[in-house]
């Protein structure tokens, strides 16, 4: 037998309007309301994301790495991004050099295990960073351990830390040589606002990179600041392959 309940009687689902037309607390739609509010004030904090591709296209084209690091939603974050530059983002384009540091599983639990978690990051950071590349941290709340420790031993190593974390103050921004922080209540906003930063840097990114194939071009082949280079590979030195990766070993 099929049973009826009076509409009066149902309960209503997550996201739909009361019989007086209010939207129930904790919603679905009340999580797009803090996006919407959160969004509006990191557009005024994006110029540093322009920064960042230019600088991040200098480095890399120059044979430098980027190291990223994260926790938990964060750590996708970071992997996210990595992805994007080792393999492309919109367009064709040369590889480059990124590792989230938290992908390698068996280093990651050794260290652990070894050493304790608040040395993950760093330990991984003293094997792979080298003067001139990047180390960039994602935190929500921009008081991880583990990230605190690794951005003090990326600076006295010579890298550039660059970070995106939760609303300021926290403790990582001071310990960055440059920090995005996103102001919004929530972890999960924080989260989405960072994969809209990734996405922003790695447009500059490219950008920067397809600028600087524009005045490579515009030189003459025999000038010195184009001898063994290719046009269009993102400055690598050595013949273009099948896939453009301009002689990148």
């Amino acid at each position: 037998m099929t049973s009826f309940t009076p509409a009066s009687a149902r309960s209503h689902p997550p996201g739909a309007m009361t019989p007086g037309g209010a939207v129930p607390p904790g919603s679905a739609s009340t999580h797009c309301d803090a996006l919407h509010e959160a969004l509006a004030r990191f557009r005024g904090e994006t110029a540093l994301l322009d920064t960042w591709g230019r600088e991040l296209a200098s480095r890399l084209g120059a044979g430098a790495r980027l190291l990223v690091a994260g926790n938990g939603g964060s750590a996708a974050q970071a992997q996210h991004l990595t992805a994007e530059l080792v393999g492309r983002y919109r367009e064709d384009r040369p590889a480059y050099s990124a590792l989230a540091l938290h992908a390698d599983t068996s280093s990651t639990t050794a260290i652990a295990n070894d050493y304790g978690v608040q040395a993950v990051f760093a330990r991984q950071v003293r094997a792979h960073g080298r003067p001139d590349d990047v180390l960039m941290l994602l935190s929500t709340s921009g008081a991880s351990p583990n990230l605190l420790t690794a951005a003090e031993e990326a600076r006295a190593l010579g890298l550039a830390v660059w970070s995106l974390t939760g609303p300021a103050p926290n403790p990582l921004a001071p310990a960055s040589d440059a920090a995005l922080c996103v102001d919004a209540p929530v972890a999960a906003t924080v989260q989405e606002l960072h994969l809209v930063a990734v996405h922003m840097l790695c447009e500059a990114f490219d950008a920067a990179l397809a600028a600087e194939d524009v005045a490579v071009e515009g030189l003459t082949t025999g000038d010195v600041a184009v001898e063994g280079l290719t046009a269009g590979n993102g400055g690598e030195a050595g013949p273009s392959g099948p896939g453009g990766e301009g002689g990148r070993a």
